[in-house]
């Protein structure tokens, strides 16, 4: 029997090597076409391709295993299971892998696009740019096709001229950018504060006016300290939950 083939990743030694793993492989089975496999590698194998210890994998894999996203059958191997509902924390930890399987998984619908001069709030981050390509993107939970998050990405428009807009239906920015741009990406940092929704929000995401919701800021940097994009997510308060993951 065939087997899934997840992505590999390059591991960042400063953060656990289980939970990069998890969400490298987590974002792999979001991610994945239909037509894929649903039967992991062994374990064995899984730890060689991401060159970490048996131990180490079975850790990573326990972690999607209580998340529902695999099941486990002695004697019969690993498997995703087709029709989990994907849990939703909004996890804070420095891992571009980790930022990629936090938006993988859902429908995503991309409402427009087209260059916008930089809103006024962004100025600091492209005091270079007049313009910037704004990416509107709605994205829905697979099952329910409930509204789950309204997502807005601000790039730079060198960067905007290789996206096929097609890839952003199917993969979050981050990858985009890293996979199929190949641009530089050295590091994101992250702001989520609570705020309540708007009238635009609300009508987008199909909740209340003044409902609670989770304004998220991802501003993603080059290693020489520009700025390639800056998303600004909203995320639904009755659906996700906000966790930050320390490393001692």
């Amino acid at each position: 029997m065939t087997s899934f083939a997840p992505d590999s990743i390059v591991l960042n030694r400063k953060l656990p090597l289980w939970y990069q793993v998890s969400q490298s492989l987590r974002a792999s089975i979001l991610g994945r076409s239909p037509e894929d496999p649903l039967r992991l590698p062994t374990e064995e194998r899984l730890a060689e391709h991401y060159g970490v210890s048996v131990l180490t994998m079975r850790q990573a894999l326990k972690e999607l295993e209580d998340e529902g996203l695999i099941s486990r059958h002695r004697r019969r191997g690993t498997f995703i299971e087709p029709a989990a509902r994907r849990g939703a924390p909004v996890r804070l930890l420095g891992s571009v892998d980790a930022i990629v399987a936090q938006q993988s998984g859902m429908t995503t619908q991309l409402l427009g696009h087209g260059r916008v001069p930089v809103p006024s709030g962004l100025a600091e981050h492209f005091p270079d740019l007049a313009e910037v390509a704004a990416y509107h993107r709605l994205r829905s939970d697979e099952k329910t096709g409930e509204p789950t998050n309204h997502a807005v990405n601000h790039i730079r428009p060198e960067l905007a001229e290789g996206i096929d807009p097609d890839d952003l239906v199917r993969w979050p920015m981050t990858k985009v950018l890293r996979d199929v741009v190949k641009a530089d990406i050295s590091r994101i940092t992250d702001t989520v504060e609570a705020r309540l929704a708007d009238p635009e929000t609300a009508r987008l995401l199909e909740v209340p006016l003044l409902s609670p919701i989770l304004h998220y800021t991802g501003v993603t940097y080059d290693s020489e300290g520009r700025v390639l994009d800056v998303a600004v997510i909203h995320y639904r308060g009755d659906r996700f939950s906000f966790t930050v993951t320390l490393d001692a």
